[in-house]
């Protein structure tokens, strides 16, 4: 149950306040749609999105096992944050 809570509390956090959340929060805005329809459309997105993270973990785990993916993905978020930082400071100078 641990590693469940431990998944659980580390995807919520990472999604409070990302671009998901904030277009999620634009599209309930919309008098076109009901709050219910804007919560199952983006529930189904982010399930949907998840699936298919969990797939593409299990595929690159069996081919890559050779390869240390959590460094390669602590790599890529790092290469990531140094772009933002890189594009932020760009148009300051």
């Amino acid at each position: 149950m641990q590693p469940f809570i431990a998944i659980f509390i580390t995807v919520f956090l990472a999604e409070l306040g990302d671009k998901t959340q904030l277009a999620t929060v634009l599209f309930a805005t919309d008098k076109a749609m009901t709050p219910f329809g804007v919560f199952c459309a983006a529930a189904a997105a982010l399930v949907l999105s998840t699936a298919l993270a969990v797939f593409l973990g299990t595929v690159a785990e069996r081919t890559l096992t050779m390869i240390p993916l959590k460094l390669i993905a602590g790599c890529g978020f790092v290469i990531m944050g140094l772009w933002s930082i890189y594009d932020h400071f760009q148009g300051s100078w």
